[in-house]
């Protein structure tokens, strides 16, 4: 008698749907289910990139002025599984009080949000690991969350450069590359939406992970 083997689960990203915003984590969903957050400096492409995967045009919508969106925007992409658009960072005219209020947001859902299975943080190709990118990736880091880094806007550079920016901030966060991944990426192009795509598969669908939810009390102690 021959093993059954299951395939794996894909989830179809093109059926995403917006669920709801937060001006704050206390007016999010319940912490249940399973989401991947996209963090990233004003006009870093966050929502371009959100769209670029889910292959709609409008889902995430983008402010023509910079660090004017200030919530925390969750799109469904099954009853468990979310996306999650965190507000840009880093933007020098957004007033020191906001800031400082979305910088606790920020740190606090990725050290506490027991839902978050993996952070996607996108910097300009031109542009990256600015003071900003690294201490949101200091946070997640010291939460031991994955993270992908996307080096977005990689159409505006030639192959060579981009290849170069590439391998200097492989270097740079060679320490923890056990947690952090970095891939070339363009919207534009769509460079780099299948493995974007497959890695936010991996963690929203991991058998480890849903087998760990799963278990009853009993089986965890």
């Amino acid at each position: 008698m021959t093993e059954q083997t299951t395939s794996p689960i894909k989830l179809n990203f093109r059926e995403a749907t917006f669920l709801q915003s937060a001006s704050a984590i206390e007016n999010a969903p319940a912490d249940s289910g399973w989401e991947v957050a996209f963090a990233g400096r004003s006009n870093s492409g966050k929502s371009s990139a959100i769209n670029a995967l889910t292959e709609q045009t409008k889902l995430a919508r983008t402010s023509r002025t910079p660090g004017r969106t200030q919530l925390i925007n969750f799109f469904s992409l099954t009853d468990h599984q979310r996306i999650v658009d965190l507000p840009g960072y880093g933007f020098a005219k957004v007033p020191l009080a906001v800031k400082k209020k979305w910088n606790q947001q920020l740190e606090r859902y990725l050290q506490h949000r027991q839902s978050l299975r993996g952070l996607v943080m996108l910097m300009d190709v031109r542009h990256p690991l600015t003071e900003p990118d690294q201490q949101m990736l200091g946070w997640a880091i010291s939460a031991t969350m994955p993270v992908q880094i996307l080096l977005t806007k990689a159409d505006k550079l030639k192959r060579g450069p981009a290849q170069n920016t590439l391998l200097s901030v492989q270097s740079r966060l060679r320490e923890h590359e056990e947690l952090v991944r970095v891939q070339l990426f363009s919207s534009l192009k769509r460079q780099g939406v299948d493995v974007l795509g497959k890695q936010i598969n991996r963690w929203l669908t991991d058998d480890s992970v849903l087998a760990d939810e799963t278990k009853s009390p009993s089986e965890t102690s």
